[in-house]
């Protein structure tokens, strides 16, 4: 399985801290927005990962992130002319993904969980459909809403519905069979003339494929788009932080516990960040190793 990192829009309802940096760019607590849906995919085990973003802003992605080895992985790159919709990441890395399944993660979702890992490899190796991750929300109208049966099969998908069928809100990860790219080629700009990925899942929904996953009592998911919200979520990561000495959303020690790098990689890592508390914690990690 392949991963695609969606990290474009131009991140107006951020202004002016989006003026001149990407949206996923900027830090949440100690680390860049972007780190937190790659640590996502890497847990997946995913290893192939394309990030998409601006023209503007692919330069600087390509500057934080190299070509991945650092991480174990293998990092390519993408431009996204216009924010065309979610759905348009897959006709973008189309000749990439070469007929694989995919799993998509949206720049700007934090999710956090125990066991995450477990969940996710699961969703990856599904032979057949696709599967979302839901998570209970109090306003549901403000997102893509899914209800389904007691097996965890989707009965209804809805983008801001006035009347939601549930309380349970599609989070920004998803993962898709080889069929992918052919469902993407079939989906139709929307009133808003963007290609929903509400619409691509209906694909899915209809032949009785689409899976929910539930994030449920004791996991976060957080969509760092907004100012209260990027704040938010960086106070989250520093209670966890502080609180428990366990590290969120690092590709250095996700890396490292997956088995795609070393303890001498992870201390050359660790190097990187300086004198920093993330430092510490990496270069922990691999003493006690």
């Amino acid at each position: 399985m392949k991963g695609i990192l969606l990290a474009g829009g131009s991140g107006t309802r951020l202004y002016p801290m989006t003026l001149a940096a990407s949206k996923q760019l900027l830090p949440v607590y100690d680390k860049p927005m972007v780190y937190y849906p790659l640590t996502t995919l890497m847990l997946a085990g995913i290893r192939d990962i394309m990030i998409i973003s601006t023209p503007a802003d692919l330069p600087q992605f390509k500057r934080l992130l190299g070509d991945g080895s650092q991480f174990g992985v293998t990092f390519e790159y993408r431009e996204q002319a216009s924010p065309d919709g979610i759905a348009q990441a897959f006709l973008i890395a189309g000749d990439w993904l070469d007929g694989c399944p995919c799993g998509l993660a949206l720049g700007d979702n934090l999710i956090f969980a125990d066991h995450l890992s477990v969940s996710l490899r699961a969703a990856a190796t599904r032979p057949e459909g696709a599967t979302v991750f839901a998570y209970q929300v109090r306003d549901p109208e403000r997102y893509g809403v899914v209800s389904f049966d007691e097996t965890g099969r989707a009965l209804s998908v809805e983008e801001k519905p006035t009347n939601p069928q549930s309380n349970w809100a599609i989070t920004g990860l998803y993962f898709y069979d080889h069929r992918v790219l052919d469902f993407a080629k079939a989906v139709k700009p929307s009133p808003r003339g963007e290609l929903e990925i509400t619409d691509l899942n209906r694909f899915y929904l209809e032949e009785g494929s689409l899976r929910v996953d539930r994030l449920g009592r004791g996991c976060a998911w957080l969509d760092a788009g907004l100012p209260e919200s990027l704040m938010q979520a960086g106070q989250f990561v520093h209670t966890i932080q502080a609180r428990q000495g366990m590290l969120v959303g690092s590709p250095e020690e996700v890396a490292f516990r997956m088995g795609y790098i070393s303890a001498d990689q992870l201390r050359t890592q660790a190097g990187r960040m300086g004198k920093t508390e993330l430092g510490r914690l990496l270069r922990e990690l691999a003493n006690h190793a």
